[in-house]
């Protein structure tokens, strides 16, 4: 059903350079691209253009050096663009070449489709693919663009095309749905966990940049470890013990990659959320990677873009023993928090300050609050329990909710920030609320 290269094709690469940030692609990573899908590369053709031609995105001389180079080889079985190439750019090329043509995105979800070992991954590449693939289904279809028509032909009155996105659709749907399932299975994990007072740690960063090695290194676990790209999809979940005599669950995620297609960012939302979700998370980078602090800002935008860009953070420099003169070591910030871990997860070096920084950082006291929810803040009380944060619940004649729940820092200045939460009252327990949120209520005369 997918057009996707099978193991061993021959492919030529096309690498523009540009002088806007937003489109500029990096080549060595388009090589690691391509080596981790399977393909063998025949020749790299590179060139610089001020912006994308519209009709063959690399214009007419390149296109027409390529479809020459197509047909001196003669068993060159795709062409690989190193570029987001739109449905009609595609379909020119490929009627150009006569061969396939497929783009970044493309080449990434058929390396995420090889890699995919679990249930939920599975549907979650083959959503990203339709997706992708519903934006493109008239290249295979041009000639199907008519009424059924004759003898046998006589229906629905659709034309091919239109039923073909109407079950590509229904297929899409299906699988969402799916998908949501398994979510509603995560959440009660991770509702699980909350109630239990478990902290959660989710190792993030650029793929390739040590966090299956790591992971395997602190939990010693088995997970696949190896030096290419998207070497890990399936999220692993894995207990940690910490020096304190306390633990932590720990989760290997899927590595971000610079322009990570939006499909996929969409697919694995469910898979990304343990990472919005965790207390704390681990942003490893390539320490020996020259180019390490644009790609731990491609993290931090995807990071953003999911909604965890405000969970705390430590930067974990891993690799250190690819570099001379560097020693493992703990760096803070000047309010003397945890800011860096720098270390080697091959040699496990620095492995134990990395312990103590996540003890530390991990070792923040909850606040125990009481609540007074009226009956429309409803969803005030379900995202309570959604976070696992209720201890009890009583309710009063008149239907209001009183609720006693435990919360960390962070999930606390959520709930102040809902819509809704001006009509709330708040009764401390125990614990004296910040200075911050004693002003809010003040200024609300809520506070009792």
């Amino acid at each position: 059903m997918f057009e996707r290269p099978q193991g061993g094709e021959r492919a030529i690469l096309v690498h523009l350079e540009f002088p806007d940030e937003k489109q500029r692609e990096g080549l060595d990573e388009f090589r690691e691209l391509v080596e981790a899908s399977g393909a063998i590369p025949v020749t790299v053709i590179t060139g610089s253009r001020r912006t994308p031609d519209p009709k063959y995105f690399i214009g007419t001389g390149k296109a027409e050096q390529i479809r020459q180079l197509l047909e001196n080889d003669g068993q060159v079985d795709v062409v690989l663009f190193n570029h987001a190439l739109s449905p009609a750019q595609e379909r020119n090329l490929e009627r150009l070449f006569k061969c396939r043509v497929l783009d970044r995105t493309s080449l990434i979800l058929d390396i995420f489709a090889q890699r995919a070992r679990s249930h939920e991954g599975k549907l979650q590449v083959e959503l990203a693919q339709l997706r992708h693939m519903s934006t493109r289904l008239v290249r295979g279809w041009t000639h199907l663009e008519r009424q059924k028509g004759g003898i046998g032909l006589r229906g629905p009155g659709e034309t091919q095309l239109e039923t073909d996105r109407r079950l590509l659709g229904e297929r899409i749907k299906h699988l969402g749905r799916r998908l949501e399932k398994v979510g509603h299975q995560r959440e009660q994990g991770r509702r699980s966990r909350r109630r239990a007072e478990v902290a959660t740690a989710s190792l993030v960063g650029y793929t390739n940049a040590g966090k299956s090695t790591l992971f395997n290194r602190l939990t010693c676990a088995e997970v696949y470890a190896a030096d290419q790209l998207f070497a890990t999809l399936d999220p692993t979940l894995r207990r940690l013990d910490l020096q304190d005599n306390s633990s932590v669950v720990l989760a290997d995620t899927v590595g971000f990659i610079r322009h990570l297609p939006h499909d996929l960012v969409a697919a694995f939302r469910s898979t990304l959320q343990e990472s919005r979700d965790a207390q704390l998370l681990l942003h490893v980078i390539d320490a020996s990677d020259p180019e390490r602090h644009e790609k731990a800002a491609q993290v931090n935008l995807v990071l953003k873009e999911i909604g965890a860009d405000k969970v705390p953070q430590i930067e974990v420099y891993n690799k250190i023993d690819l570099l001379d003169n560097v020693t493992p070591r703990l760096e803070r910030d000047e309010r003397g928090r945890v800011r860096r871990v720098w270390l080697s997860a091959v040699s496990g070096e620095g492995l134990e300050p990395l312990r103590e920084a996540i003890a530390e950082c991990l070792a923040t006291e909850q606040v125990q609050i009481k609540l007074r929810i009226p009956p429309t803040e409803g969803r005030l009380r379900a995202l309570l329990y959604e976070w696992g944060a209720v201890i009890e619940e009583e309710i009063e004649n008149s239907g209001t909710w009183l609720l006693v729940i435990r919360v960390d820092a962070r999930h606390r200045e959520l709930l102040y920030q809902q819509d809704g939460f001006e009509n709330v009252e708040i009764i401390v327990s125990d614990q004296e609320l910040p200075a911050s949120v004693n002003e809010v209520c003040e200024n609300q005369h809520l506070l009792h």
